[in-house]
């Protein structure tokens, strides 16, 4: 459904065109939400799909993409982190992995978070000892790295260990990674009643202490379902208005964490369309287990099961358990909603209150509801990049973030004109931007210049409507001392308790943060790149192998030609060439 402006205000599927269709030609009996929905629409847009499953796809897809304003939205995460057990010439290696499982190994996941993967990572290197190196970084070790002398590696890179007992660590790995933790510990135990009784006191202490870590694990695992290896469990919550939806993960009969989400919806959205929004949404990208537990009943149910039961090779099935450890599962993750949400209103309170006071300082009719802050990075002159952060009622929107390559020659000339390259970016934030998305308040890091190159664009654009405002450093750089500068006002500073003071400078330290990280990446990309470059003969295809082979120029620059014959299409000649170059 479009608006006048042809902005799309909401997407739907629907089995029944006809009858979905018709509902919406009797607005009374809609929702107020519905009602205003139908008053802006002034047209619609049909896709046909081959199933339903198709359609649920292109819903979420297209919901992801567009984000109408009358739909329930979730927040588009990263993909669930995996655990990768590779496979091939070299010796398994574990890896976190995200997206299309293209690498040939097995897969353990998804983990709910970055840290539930790398707590568990954690574990297989205290307990299993296997590499976690790159390739290219196991190629090419002389002597063993750190993780071999903290004992969380056995250095297979330099034969430290025989293939066959490497084989029999990784093994184990995979058992432990496929929930078969107690057999795993029987068949340890034998072996070290077998080496006590062989006086191999080492090797026998050292499977004691695996024997131990795995006892820790298990203990630590929390919240578990007995008898069930995959399972997820999602629970929904309301308070105030607000809803937070929450997912535990259990594979392999392991809780791999639980995550929160905190769904932009309409106060007129029930519980039951959140939780089947986010079945819908959840389930587009990540392959559901066969039991998915839940603490409300759905409308769509049976259609849902049979969406997710044709996009799986197994079935699925949605349940609402009513007694034992399934229940008290479900009650423990609708506690867990209820807790995440209280930590979040709390959160936006305390965020409203500093927004409020942002206003005040600043001279704003209301508080802001999407503030902008500007940085510039460069090494006098060179590698200039700007930046864009963007901050809203809800913390930082990261997936607003932008950066800017800085093109105008004119302010790379004499170390730097900053002033040029805020001019710059301001230029192409808004030249053609969509008014819709404009701030209610642009931050510039810097003095009276930055402010007054800022003015002078909002000025030759016609935005002077757009409040702005610029927040220099103290004396000798001092937190705590700001300057603050508005266009035809005095400079200010606020007291060093204020907490408004303390946001502003998170706001102005995030922007900071950001482009120097941007500025940091393209330089060292470009000091590894020129080097290569440099060189006649290496063009890119050259360059990149180069590149995956040894890892770095630091390691090519210190490769023998014979070394650097063993790269394709590297001939000796072309590695002669190479060799010459660095020495």
């Amino acid at each position: 459904m479009f608006d006048e402006q042809n902005n799309v205000l909401y997407v739907g599927k629907a089995k029944n065109l006809k009858k979905r269709v018709t509902s919406y030609t009797q607005p009374e009996k809609q929702t107020i939400r519905i009602q205003r929905m139908i008053a802006s629409t002034q047209r619609m847009e049909f896709v046909t799909t081959h199933t339903e499953s198709e359609a649920l796809l292109l819903e979420v897809n297209l919901i992801k993409s567009l984000k109408p304003r009358y739909n329930i939205l979730f927040r588009d995460d990263k993909s669930f982190p995996y655990i990768l057990l590779t496979k091939g010439n070299l010796p398994s290696c574990l890896k976190v992995h995200r997206g299309a499982k293209t690498a040939e190994g097995d897969y353990f996941g998804p983990f709910a978070s970055r840290q539930s993967v790398g707590k568990t990572l954690d574990i297989l290197a205290r307990v299993f000892k296997l590499r976690t190196c790159t390739d290219s970084v196991y190629k090419n070790r002389k002597r063993p790295c750190l993780q071999y002398h903290i004992k969380r590696c056995t250095a297979p890179c330099v034969n430290f260990v025989s293939e066959e007992n490497y084989a029999s660590q990784v093994g184990q790995a995979h058992q432990f990674l496929l929930g078969k933790t107690q057999a795993l510990q029987k068949t340890l135990a034998k072996k070290m009643e077998h080496s006590s009784k062989e006086r191999l006191y080492e090797s026998a202490k050292e499977l004691r202490d695996q024997i131990q870590a795995l006892t820790k694990i298990q203990e630590e695992q929390g919240i578990f379902v007995k008898g069930v290896e995959n399972l997820d469990v999602i629970a929904v919550a309301r308070s105030q208005d607000k809803v937070a939806v929450q997912i535990f993960l259990f594979r392999n009969g392991t809780n791999y964490g639980s995550r929160s989400y905190f769904p932009k919806h309409n106060s007129k959205d029930t519980d039951e369309d959140i939780l089947e929004a986010f079945l819908s949404w959840f389930y587009a990208t990540e392959e559901p287990p066969k039991e998915v537990l839940l603490n409300i009943k759905i409308k769509e149910e049976d259609s849902l099961q049979q969406i997710l039961s044709d996009r799986s090779n197994h079935r699925v099935h949605l349940i609402v358990p009513q007694r034992g450890i399934r229940l008290k599962v479900v009650q423990q993750a609708q506690k867990n909603a209820l807790e995440s949400l209280a930590l979040k209103l709390a959160d936006l309170s305390s965020t409203k209150k500093l927004l409020e006071g942002v206003a005040t300082v600043f001279g704003l009719p209301e508080a802001p509801k999407r503030i902008e802050v500007y940085d510039n990075s460069h090494s006098q002159g060179k590698e200039a990049y700007g930046a864009m952060i963007v901050a809203t009622h809800d913390g930082f929107d990261k997936k607003s973030y932008r950066k800017f390559s800085i093109k105008n020659t004119e302010a790379h000339v004499k170390g730097g004109d900053d002033y040029a390259m805020m001019r710059e970016v301001l230029e192409r934030r808004f030249k053609k931007a969509d008014s819709e998305n404009f701030p209610d308040l642009v931050i510039l890091d810097g003095g009276k210049g930055q402010l007054s190159a800022g003015v002078g664009v909002l000025q030759a654009l016609g935005l002077m409507h757009i409040p702005i405002a610029a927040i220099a450093k103290g004396p000798d750089r001092n937190a705590g001392r700001e300057t603050f500068h508005l266009p035809n006002q005095p400079m200010f500073s606020l007291e060093k308790d204020n907490p408004v003071l303390y946001y502003l400078q998170r706001l102005r330290d995030e922007s900071h943060r950001f482009v120097i990280g941007t500025h940091r990446h393209k330089k060292q990309k470009k000091v590894q790149q020129s080097k290569l470059d440099e060189i006649k003969g290496i063009g890119a295809k050259r360059k990149k192998e180069l590149l995956q082979h040894f890892g770095s120029v630091k390691a090519i620059s210190e490769a023998g030609v014979s070394d650097l014959k063993k790269v394709e299409g590297i001939s000796q000649a072309m590695a002669k060439i190479v060799y010459d170059f660095f020495h």
